[in-house]
């Protein structure tokens, strides 16, 4: 097995396509990996919750411009 393939698994796409939904699956991807991990290491300790807690609002806030740059969402899709 891969070590990317590992560390970073990537499910397959379904769904309706489109090259923006496509993108943006991967960005969620992406982002549920990040969530992982910052869980973890609050979790073992390695993190404080405070700065978990930030760590997560930033990706959040990412991903929330990554669906508006898309344009996912929006009426006219």
């Amino acid at each position: 097995m891969n070590k990317d393939n590992f560390l970073y698994p990537r499910s397959q796409y379904r769904g309706k396509f489109s090259p923006e939904l496509l993108v943006f699956n991967a960005n969620l991807q992406e982002f549920t990996q990040k969530v992982n991990y910052i869980c973890a290491l609050q979790t073992n300790g390695k993190l404080s919750a405070e700065k978990a807690f930030a760590e997560l609002q930033n990706l959040w806030a990412q991903l929330e411009r990554s669906k508006q740059g898309l344009g996912i969402g929006d009426v006219s899709c």
